[in-house]
């Protein structure tokens, strides 16, 4: 039997930060019980982040990711830094080894001064962190040293042995009780459904869906609406008029592709309420309010501005694709042939983001929520608005005002 997995997008990232040679690969080997990253003497073993995807009892689907260490030197040391700050953004709950330069000695008093710093940056993007010694198995001042972070750092540290599986249980416990208040309450439809209620999804099948699949947001989107207890239609955007025909009362809800947009809603019952999976994903992911506000940039864009489109997922350029072909063409039909539009994937946000009048972000169905928040924040503080895909093209056609959220 196929088994269809949480994706990695909606599991807490649990990110271990440390020293090299801190221990942080044998450690999250013991938290995952299996050999997920490459262990060995040498510092620097770890050269990019490793990711393991389990379940923990208690807390559920997780993501553990292993960093290469802080400390690190060189050109190629300053670019595994810069990884290990990108795996940052993503980080719901820290881990954060506290080594302290010559802390494994049995003398000499320990300088937490790269780990403090750490730990400011940490708190600075509201990420709960947990400190811990590792290696207590073969230290002989575990104690003294926990005293010493505890005077440091104002908390309490584990000290745990990944070599002897002791503390483990203690990180659960830790963990569990560092989750962020609203982890398990984000829903994608949020308050527009209730049990009982008709929802009917419209859902193109084009290239970017090939035959047999559908894509991540619409599996999901009817994964919560069965939880809802709803009752749910879907049906293709050229079979929108025959399937309304048949249903004996009007939906509650539309739930469309963006692409679409128009076109649903020129064929919608008056009494039905209308979104898009894009739109959804939009608050389920990232701050749909500011999404909103932003998409207003719109209106002020001439062809001498700069646009920038981010997709969450790297793929092959497609005939069909949204985020290169179709909004570029909404956009460029609107504002001018002239309007300069760069397009990114992935990981690949620049870090300045002033040379831009506008940012518009996918629904981010890849990314986890604190990633894509992270992203909006960025911007924020450099004043560039950002929007979304689904909302660009309601505003793009008229009817953002008639768009649910």
């Amino acid at each position: 039997m196929n088994l269809v997995h949480t994706p990695n997008a909606n599991r807490l990232h649990i990110a271990l930060f440390g020293k090299r040679n801190s221990g942080k690969s044998s450690l999250i080997n013991a938290l995952t019980g299996q050999d997920t990253a490459l262990v060995s003497d040498t510092p620097g073993t770890t050269t990019d982040s490793v990711q393991k995807a389990m379940e923990i009892h208690g807390i559920g689907p997780c993501l553990f990711i292993d960093t290469p260490g802080f400390d690190d030197e060189g050109e190629l040391g300053n670019r595994r830094i810069e990884r290990t700050w990108k795996a940052v953004e993503k980080t719901d709950i820290a881990l954060l080894l506290c080594a302290g330069g010559g802390s494994a000695e049995e003398t000499g008093e320990p300088d937490f001064t790269e780990e403090l710093h750490w730990l400011e940056q940490l708190k600075a993007k509201n990420i709960p962190t947990i400190l811990l010694i590792n290696k207590a198995d073969i230290r002989k001042n575990t104690a003294s040293l926990a005293i010493r972070i505890k005077e440091t750092f104002g908390s309490q540290p584990i000290p745990v042995s990944a070599k002897e599986k002791t503390g483990v249980e203690l990180i659960r416990q830790a963990i569990l009780e560092k989750l962020p208040e609203d982890f398990d309450q984000q829903s994608i439809t949020g308050s527009l459904v209730t049990e009982g209620d008709l929802v009917l999804l419209v859902m193109p099948q084009d290239i970017q869906a090939p035959k047999g699949r559908l894509i991540l947001p619409q599996v999901q989107t009817m994964r919560e609406l069965l939880d809802k207890k709803c009752l749910i239609m879907s049906c293709t955007t050229d079979k929108l008029q025959e399937t309304l025909q048949a249903l004996s009362r009007p939906p509650k809800l539309i739930i469309t592709d963006s692409q679409v947009f128009k076109t649903v809603y020129e064929q919608k019952p008056e009494e039905s309420r209308l979104t898009s999976f894009s739109v959804l994903f939009a608050g389920y992911k990232g701050d749909i309010r500011y999404y909103v506000k932003s998409a207003s940039a719109i209106g002020s864009l001439t062809e001498s501005s700069r646009v920038l489109i981010a997709e969450a997922c790297t793929h092959a350029p497609l005939s069909e694709d949204i985020g290169r072909v179709k909004l570029p063409h909404l956009l460029r039909k609107r504002i001018g042939e002239k309007l300069s539009i760069d397009i990114v994937a992935g990981t690949d946000f620049p870090q300045d983001l002033t040379p831009y009048s506008l940012v518009i972000h996918c629904g981010a169905c890849m990314f986890n929520r604190k990633y894509v928040l992270s992203r909006i924040e960025r911007a924020r503080l450099q004043n560039v608005p950002m929007t979304n895909y689904g909302v660009a093209i309601a505003f793009l056609n008229g009817i953002l005002n008639q768009i649910e959220y």
